[in-house]
């Protein structure tokens, strides 16, 4: 059996935020908590872009910033997200502003911008089977969903089951390496040929005819009257440039009203040189041996440099910093290109778990025997659209599933939340209360079928089906080598403990 256990990032220093030394702030749907903890100085001014994760004040990359001093709390957009209430968790928001050491900050300026709107074409579910992700094809463009991702206007089950969409979507993404996207958001909304939104590299030009292509569409412009925006001009409509377009489109060809610079641009320089910012990397971090520098990658169109004085958070090793991960960076602009990071932390999900929550305290869940702790950058979503927020999450009723990093803090291992999904309607099957999922690192097995331990939780297993690999091979693998084990498990509760019905090694995607 050829198998290949997956490379995880898994965070095994103390977490960042101690059980209970955070509150939640119950603003309308969100769900960020605020930061418990004594007030601090200026810790940095300039802009901070990542995925909204509440409200009440606007939440993005972990801190609080307040609207207060925002006129009548305007986004500058001119997609329709013209003011604070129409922001989504999961929308990836640009804040001009200050924030400090108390995990608070105060907003100047609040700025969105659609990565993609218009049809979809198609709708792919994870071919492996394991329901990890679905692909949408929007415009010649593929948009990966995840479970990270929100989702309005439909359900992320929904799109698992290949149903297609008829409407038009609304899409807020980070454009990967290869020129595919991660969407943080995506929304069905209703068709509206003369609102197109299309992002991507140009594949073809002719400027004698004013058109070039992206993906799978023509656009054509009028010199005379487009508007180029952030300095570009027609010359700059080249093979392999990104670019966004918006107008209005007939069949596969848009008509262009603007033409920009891609999404990128929500990372460039403010006339302030403090940064923090959530992306994928784009480049995976080089080496490069010189003094105080060892090395640097690439993401968000940015150059990031990493000395002997930057922080990993999240356990992070400098080898793990490939392309493709999620991340989020504090630190400041060398240049218009390069930033040189002060921290560095974890923004992708390597553990989840899903059933009813048992009980809630403080700033923490229990679902399965699993510790779920909230932190300022858990975003709370209800599957219909609904809002919620942590106070109001229901007990002993709904399903929940939760997306996020698996820590550890003294004998305590948990998930630090970053998503946490309600279901629409409660349980119906009394039987279903007491089912439960995680997928998380093996932390102990019995040499011989009895018990494995996973996220906290001690489960049976002498009755387990193990789906993808024989039990021995686990062992031999967690005694023999120093290999990350991530598995899934299906279990339940009962009145002698916790019982697994399956257990799966969880394999590389493209294994």
């Amino acid at each position: 059996m050829k198998r290949h256990i997956r490379n995880r990032v898994i965070g095994l220093a103390a977490g960042t935020v101690a059980f209970g030394a955070i509150s939640a702030c119950g603003g309308g749907g969100g769900g960020g908590g605020g930061l418990d903890i004594a007030d601090g100085g200026i810790r940095g001014t300039g802009s901070s872009v990542g995925p909204v994760s509440g409200f009440g004040s606007v939440f993005v990359n972990g801190v609080e910033f307040s609207t207060d001093d925002i006129p009548n709390r305007e986004v500058e957009s001119n997609d329709g997200i013209t003011a604070e209430n129409l922001l989504s968790e999961g929308m990836i928001l640009r804040v001009e502003g200050e924030w400090r050491d108390d995990g608070t900050g105060t907003a100047e300026t609040l700025s969105y911008d659609d990565t993609l709107r218009g049809p979809v074409s198609q709708v792919t579910p994870d071919p492996s089977g394991a329901g990890e992700f679905v692909t949408l094809a929007v415009m010649g463009q593929s948009v990966r969903v995840d479970r990270q991702t929100v989702v309005r206007g439909t359900t992320y089950a929904t799109l698992l089951g290949g149903s297609q969409i008829a409407d038009h979507i609304r899409v807020s993404a980070w454009r990967q390496a290869d020129g595919s996207y991660r969407a943080g958001f995506i929304q069905v909304i209703d068709p509206d040929l003369t609102n197109i939104e299309l992002e991507g590299s140009v594949l073809t030009v002719d400027t004698s005819l004013n058109e070039f292509t992206i993906g799978t569409i023509t656009v054509q412009y009028d010199e005379n009257s487009v508007s180029f925006g952030s300095g570009l001009t027609e010359a700059n409509l080249i093979k392999g440039a990104a670019l966004e377009v918006e107008g209005t489109m007939s069949g596969s060809v848009l008509t262009a009203a603007t033409i920009d610079r891609d999404d990128a641009r929500r990372f460039s320089r403010s006339s302030a040189d403090d940064i923090e910012f959530t992306a994928t990397i784009d480049a995976s971090y080089a080496p490069s041996g010189a003094g105080t520098l060892p090395g640097e990658f690439t993401m968000g169109g940015l150059t990031v440099r990493v000395t002997d004085a930057t922080e990993l958070d999240d356990s992070i090793t400098l080898d793990e910093l490939t392309e493709g991960l999620l991340i989020q960076v504090e630190g400041q602009f060398l240049s218009d290109t390069v930033v040189e990071a002060e921290e560095i932390e974890l923004r992708d999900g390597n553990a989840k778990v899903k059933g009813v929550i048992s009980f809630s305290a403080d700033n923490a869940f229990f679902v399965g025997g699993v510790e779920v702790r909230i932190s300022s950058t858990t975003a709370f979503t209800v599957e219909d659209g609904s809002g919620i927020s942590f106070q109001t999450l229901p007990i002993g009723t709904t399903t929940v599933e939760v997306e996020g990093i698996e820590k550890e803090q003294g004998a305590d291992v948990f998930i630090e939340a970053l998503k946490v999904e309600v279901d629409d309607d409660p349980v119906d099957d009394s039987e279903d209360l007491n089912n439960f999922e995680l997928e998380g690192q093996l932390r102990d097995i019995s040499p011989t079928p009895g018990t494995v331990t996973l996220l906290g939780v001690q489960i049976k297993d002498t009755s387990a089906d193990y789906d993808n690999v024989l039990r021995s091979e686990i062992v031999d693998d967690f005694f023999g080598t120093d290999a990350t084990i991530i598995l899934e498990v299906e279990y339940r509760s009962t009145s002698s403990g916790f019982i697994a019905d399956e257990i799966e090694l969880e394999e590389d995607d493209d294994d």
